[in-house]
C-alpha cells in the first residue's frame, strides 16, 4: 500500500490535529484515529490521568506502543500527541509509513485556542505562555525532521487548510 494511504498530522497542542484531521478523513473516506483517544480507550482513563499516575515516561511509552500499531493501518488520518515526535522510534514509524504533515501556529493562536482546556497535563503550570514556548521551540526541528509538508493554521479557515492539504497530499501522489 502506498504511503498516502497513510496521513499522519504532527505539531504542538492547539494546533488543530484533531479537527482538521476529522474533517480530512472525512473528505477522503478515510478512518480517523487520535493517538490520545486510543490511549484513553485502552487505558479508561483521561490523559491527565495517566500523567498524574505514570508520569510522562509512562505515558510516551503507551503512545509508542498505540503508533506502532496503527501506523500499519491503511486508509488513516491520525492526529498524534504533541511530543510523540520525542521518541526516535514513533519519527521513524511515521516517516517510514506515511505521509507526515507538520501543522504549525503563533504561539498566540496556540494559547488562545487552549485557554480553557484544562485537561493538557503540560500547561496545568505558573507561566503557561512560557512551557508552550519553550517545548513548540525544543520539538520544532523535530516535527520538520520528518515532516513532508508543513502546513500554518493561524489564520486561514478549517476549509482552506483542508484544501491545500488535499492539494499537497495530490502533488505527492505524481
Amino acid at each position: 500500500m502506498s504511503v498516502l494511504n497513510r496521513i499522519f498530522l504532527v505539531g504542538p497542542m492547539g494546533v488543530g490535529k484533531t479537527t482538521i484531521g476529522h474533517r480530512l478523513s472525512q473528505l477522503l473516506s478515510y478512518e480517523f484515529i487520535d493517538t490520545d483517544a486510543v490511549i484513553e480507550k485502552k487505558t479508561g482513563v483521561k490523559i491527565d490521568r495517566i500523567f498524574e499516575i505514570e508520569g510522562e515516561s509512562g505515558f510516551r511509552k503507551r503512545e509508542e506502543l498505540v503508533i506502532e500499531e496503527i501506523s500499519w493501518c491503511n486508509k488513516i488520518v491520525v492526529a498524534t500527541g504533541g511530543g510523540c515526535i520525542l521518541s526516535k522510534k514513533n519519527r521513524s514509524a511515521l516517516s517510514e509509513r506515511g505521509l507526515v504533515l507538520y501543522l504549525t501556529s503563533q504561539i498566540d493562536t496556540l494559547l488562545d485556542r487552549l485557554k480553557t482546556d484544562k485537561s493538557r497535563p503540560l500547561l496545568q503550570v505558573e507561566d503557561p505562555r512560557k512551557k508552550l514556548s519553550e517545548i513548540v521551540l525544543a520539538r520544532d526541528s523535530l516535527y520538520r525532521e520528518i515532516a513532508n509538508h508543513v502546513i500554518s493554521t493561524d489564520t486561514s479557515p478549517i476549509h482552506q487548510i483542508i484544501q491545500t492539504i488535499s492539494k499537497k497530499i495530490h502533488a505527492n501522489q505524481d
